[in-house]
């Protein structure tokens, strides 16, 4: 019996060619493009940059010329609770959030796996660059073949149940790989760019679609140094995040940089690039796909656009501490921090505390 595999499709090339792929291996494929996200919800016009009209149609007129079904699932109720009230509640605590993470959580592997139930698929299968691997404790997760693409970062909130249920077709593959395919079989998208911008926030104007959302103007306020001398005045303290240094308003004899926030006293704290570094972090919400036992030296990113630098990671009462051979730049509480061995991924969890006294 052929395995019958649910096909995330957002629109673009990568899940275009993992559909073709899973076809050509003798799958039986069911194409699925989820609405999440609508303009209209915080007062932008036009579409979302994700999983708009445009990407559906796209999305569908690669599942006709593979003959295999294609179905837009709504689940913009799921993706507003689950993912965009959660990103607005994590900068109102003066955190920066990854949306990317939940969505893959949340609904990639949670609201479409519930989906594929409905459906009888057995496989979910997304145009992730990444790849599976067999370990003493079941599935886990393996970096892509082409370190430029590698999305591993994304997926280390996924449990071992959920891999146990996924498919990567693309792991093995470079984009320009993928692209060539795509151009082979006449795919609509072949050539159509990457989304750069989180889906809700197509403008990249963080503060204002926060007010937007929330419906609550963002109030100015100091911007300080680390000896609490006001430099400048802020437009509000949750559109800031740590290391950031364009838009701040502010003359010196070198760049400055936002090294903290204090949303109670509505400050936000710069300085020059060195204040930035620290050792040693708290990871909360911490989900291990191979664990090994602690403490352990291992590698980890505390960015998406980062290559892992080796640390040590142990337990401790409030989750896993993460101390680093090196200081780290800008650290930031919100941001996800993923555990390597080598090509394995170890599991990931949230930066929760920054400690500058290591």
């Amino acid at each position: 019996m052929r395995p019958r595999v649910l096909v995330a499709m957002s629109g673009g090339v990568d899940s275009s060619v993992a559909a073709y792929l899973l076809k050509s291996r003798g799958c039986d494929c069911v194409g699925v493009t989820m609405r999440l996200f609508d303009n209209a919800l915080v007062g932008l016009a036009g579409e979302s940059t994700c999983c708009g009209v445009d990407d559906v149609q796209d999305a569908a007129s690669v599942c006709a010329r593979l003959d295999i079904p294609h179905v837009a699932l709504d689940l913009s109720h799921a993706f507003r609770e689950r993912v965009i009230d959660k990103f607005a509640a994590e900068y109102a605590r003066g955190r920066t959030p990854n949306p990317c993470v939940d969505c893959n959580r949340y609904m990639k592997f949670s609201s479409l796996l519930a989906y594929a139930d409905e459906i009888g698929c057995d496989r979910i299968a997304t145009g992730h660059y990444v790849r599976l691997a067999e370990t003493a404790s079941g599935p886990a997760l393996r970096k892509a073949a082409d370190p430029a693409k590698d999305q591993s970062y994304v997926l280390a909130c996924l449990t071992p149940a959920q891999l146990s249920r996924a498919l990567f077709p693309l792991g093995e593959l470079t984009k320009a790989e993928a692209r060539a395919i795509a151009e082979r079989q006449g795919f609509i998208n072949a050539r159509k760019k990457d989304s750069q911008d989180i889906c809700f926030v197509p403008d990249g104007d963080y503060l204002a679609f926060l007010e937007r959302y929330t419906g609550q103007k963002s109030q100015p306020g100091p911007l300080v140094d680390q000896a609490g001398r006001v430099l400048g005045t802020h437009r509000g303290a949750a559109g800031y995040t740590v290391g950031q240094r364009r838009g701040l308003g502010v003359a010196a004899e070198r760049p400055l940089y936002v090294k903290s926030k204090d949303m109670a006293a509505n400050t936000v704290t710069v300085s020059f690039a060195e204040g930035l570094y620290a050792r040693s972090c708290l990871v909360t919400d911490f989900n291990w796909i191979a664990r090994p036992a602690l403490p352990v030296r291992c590698a980890a990113k505390t960015r998406y656009r980062q290559a892992e630098q080796p640390c040590v990671a142990e337990s401790c009462p409030e989750g896993i501490r993460l101390t680093f051979d090196a200081p780290q730049r800008a650290m930031t509480p919100g941001q996800a921090a993923v555990l390597y061995d080598g090509e394995l991924v170890l599991g990931g969890g949230t930066i929760n505390t920054v400690y500058e006294d290591v």
